[in-house]
């Protein structure tokens, strides 16, 4: 029951990062995009020629979401972003970038990586 309740608000919190990337001129390409044993990446768009590989984190606690955002967790989105480039053969400029929804509030992290 649990399970299926953080289900349902991650995928609430996800959509109002969607709502949130359409309105700041972000083209969504994919949603969920699965690298084979690599790992799952929320949101690809693209803006000004970039593309963004997002990952959303939320929270509906006092746990601060931006911890979520392990970096074990942080590799698994690096490499599935050059899986994804790889395999449709793109060579563009990107970035990895972090959505936290905090109590329906968002805030965008753009460029995470070192």
């Amino acid at each position: 029951m649990q399970h299926e309740l953080n289900r349902a608000i991650g995928d609430r919190n996800e959509e109002l990062a969607l709502e949130f990337l359409e309105a700041e001129g972000f083209f969504v390409l994919e949603r969920n995009y699965y690298a084979r044993k690599l790992g799952e990446i929320d949101i690809i768009a693209l803006r000004d020629n970039v593309m963004h590989f997002i990952e959303v984190k939320s929270a509906q606690a006092d746990f601060d979401p931006i911890y979520n955002f392990t970096p074990s967790k942080q590799r698994k989105v690096i490499n599935s972003a050059y899986y994804y480039m790889k395999s449709k053969r793109l060579d563009v400029e990107f970035s990895i970038d972090l959505i936290l929804v905090r109590w329906g509030e968002i805030e965008f992290l753009e460029n995470v990586t070192i």
